[in-house]
């Protein structure tokens, strides 16, 4: 399936998930205009993270990073950067964890412009069920600078799922900044519009 921005129409978003019961595997790309990413996720049972890859590249310089949570609980990361670093004339932060100690809890990767990593707490919750508005943790990750940085959102049911409509609306919100959206959302919990972050522009 592919999305395009919402704000940024020059950026494509592709994606191939793979559904089991109670975990995804997927595989994905983003262009922009000034880099090109590629990843790579695996999830476990109830759709919790176990490895996320990533390689960005764009002009002038070259990371990737390997994020993994294991059975315990616990985060790490593995990660290259070669080039520039700076993006824009500004400098970019390390790739990979930063504060590792800031993870506890966290269940799931979030990478950042992309609309598949919502789609596991949407799953784990039961969103399109009616789901009161919950917090979680996540591993947020950075682009392009691959940069690793626990990031506190919750997830409420704003609209429970229509079946003629094909779609539910899970309400977004990222506790630090306030930032709040509407998803849409079809059936498995993919999304289907980000407010002023993606609108899918084709399916399987």
């Amino acid at each position: 399936m592919e999305w395009v921005g919402d704000e940024d129409p020059e950026r494509l978003e592709a994606a191939v998930v793979t559904f089991a019961p109670d975990r995804l595997d997927a595989l994905g790309t983003s262009r922009t205009t000034d880099y090109v990413t590629s990843w790579a996720l695996e999830t476990g049972p109830d759709w919790v993270t176990s490895r996320l890859s990533v390689a960005v590249d764009g002009r002038g310089f070259t990371r990737w990073l390997v994020l993994t949570r294991d059975a315990h609980g616990r985060w790490a990361s593995e990660s290259y950067t070669h080039g520039d670093d700076r993006y824009h004339d500004e400098p970019m932060a390390a790739p990979g964890i930063a504060d590792p100690g800031s993870l506890g809890g966290a269940l799931d990767c979030d990478l950042a412009l992309c609309p598949v990593t919502n789609t596991m707490p949407i799953l784990r919750l039961r969103a399109l069920e009616g789901l009161e508005e919950t917090e979680l943790t996540m591993a947020w990750v950075d682009l392009p600078s691959l940069a690793v940085v626990a990031s506190r959102q919750a997830y409420s049911a704003a609209e429970p799922f229509d079946a003629g409509a094909g779609r539910s609306v899970v309400r977004y919100r990222s506790v630090g900044s306030g930032f709040t959206a509407d998803l849409g959302v079809d059936e498995d919990g993919l999304v289907i519009d980000y407010p002023r972050l993606a609108r899918r522009i084709r399916t399987r």
